[in-house]
């Protein structure tokens, strides 16, 4: 397969996560109107909560993965998923750029930092206190991120038609 039809793919990939983050912002912007709106910060909508959190850090991992795999591919073993995160803030000179900013990246590793604590806490109840904050978080990230990766997806534009 050539470098141009490998970059397509990536840019594929990418045109794909934006569209799940979509879906994924628009669910949760419903959650919040009508779930939380209507019947308050109840367990169950703090079960929902978490897992759409989950759901929006794994998407965009998902995608860092792929980019971390096309162009570098070196992660550590221990921490692959913290150094994955990071990996994502270097421009790396006759490589890549950023994919994500210095600010994108504080606001995704609390995000992080949720999703493991989350995998392993097994009780139904979770502070809402906390849920608030990883909320704001996700309300600051998101368009953030969407800026980050039309700037990459337009990065990946141009190094097609380099190939």
């Amino acid at each position: 397969m050539s470098d141009r039809i490998e970059i397509d793919v990536l840019r594929a990939e990418l045109h794909k996560t934006l569209v799940l983050l979509g879906e994924i912002d628009g669910y949760f912007r419903e959650v919040r109107s009508e779930e939380i709106g209507l019947r308050g910060k109840t367990r169950g909508a703090a079960l929902i909560v978490a897992q759409i959190l989950e759901n929006f850090y794994t998407c965009l991992e998902t995608l860092f993965l792929r980019i971390s795999q096309f162009f570098e591919n070196s992660l550590s073993q221990g921490r692959w998923h913290a150094d994955l995160l990071e990996k994502m803030t270097l421009n790396i000179p006759g490589v890549r750029i950023a994919v994500i900013s210095d600010e994108t990246y504080e606001a995704l590793s609390e995000l992080l930092r949720f999703r493991h604590f989350k995998r392993y806490y097994f009780h139904l109840d979770y502070d809402w206190d906390r849920l608030d904050l990883l909320v704001r978080k996700y309300d600051a990230v998101y368009p953030a991120a969407l800026k980050d990766l039309a700037s990459f997806e337009d990065f990946l534009t141009e190094l097609s038609r380099e190939e």
